[in-house]
């Protein structure tokens, strides 16, 4: 069978499964634990079944499920014996009757494209994997742990902070958080970049852009950034931090 249409049928099945898995716990934000790890599995399908991965196929791999796998546990932890994500909660509410088919079109599925789209500079190493390691994969790397810094870090101190009974009510405003409003995001997209700068060095591997174009987007535009800000917008320190801290690049706060 042609290696992408394995793939997707792979992605489909993963993805449905963890359907069945939010109807068992009654809880659609299992979604998101999925999601990190829907990457660290096509990354390894990808790479096992082509002959041709090599060294460049097991340095993504490894990149992708560091990245994937601290992204779900990092989730799985924060969701842990509290209520359904507020997102799917309204959710819940809004779609009515019709909630089980459109969480399975328009978050599983969905997600499953958006998925796929974003993890196509991996799948591209790994189909063809190129000549030996070369100054961009070194550039790329770099880029990917710049970002990996910006998100691990960035989710540890807002955790810090959020766990601290002091700070109820409050808004995270120190760390990373005092140069960007969501570092993590950045170190989110920032990565994906780092991943297609790798791709560059193998046949097609330009074609991978979609991949980061794609988190890219979906951070800024669509499932991101746009939903955390309306969820903290009401908070009477939002306006002025707003004011001060530069939305998604990293930038010495304005007075």
């Amino acid at each position: 069978m042609n290696y992408y249409a394995t793939l997707i049928i792979i992605l489909f099945v993963y993805m449905s499964l963890w359907f069945v898995v939010s109807l068992i716990k009654k809880r659609n934000d299992v979604a998101d634990v999925a999601w990190g790890l829907g990457f660290v599995l096509l990354a390894w399908i990808s790479f096992f079944l082509s002959s041709d991965s090599g060294t460049r196929g097991l340095l993504v791999g490894i990149l992708v499920s560091i990245w994937g796998l601290r992204l779900a546990w990092h989730i799985h932890t924060r969701n842990k014996g509290k209520a359904e994500d507020y997102r799917y909660l309204v959710w819940r509410e809004e779609w009515g009757k019709w909630f089980y088919t459109r969480s399975y079109f328009q978050v599983y599925l969905l997600q499953g494209t958006f998925l796929f789209l974003i993890v196509l500079p991996v799948l591209l190493i790994n189909k063809n994997a190129g000549g030996d390691i070369g100054l961009l994969d070194f550039l790329g790397v770099a880029v990917w742990l710049f970002g990996f810094y910006f998100e691990a870090v960035g989710d540890a101190q807002l955790s810090r902070f959020i766990k601290n009974p002091s700070n109820k009510g409050n808004l995270m405003q120190s760390g990373l958080w005092a140069y960007t409003r969501h570092p993590n995001y950045f170190g989110e997209v920032t990565q994906w970049w780092g991943l297609w700068l790798i791709a560059l060095s193998v046949p097609n591997g330009w074609v991978g852009i979609i991949g980061p174009i794609t988190i890219t987007f979906l951070i800024l535009e669509v499932s991101g950034i746009p939903m955390l800000e309306k969820s903290v917008a009401e908070n009477p320190a939002f306006e002025s931090y707003k004011k001060r801290v530069s939305i998604f690049f990293p930038l010495p706060p304005r007075n």
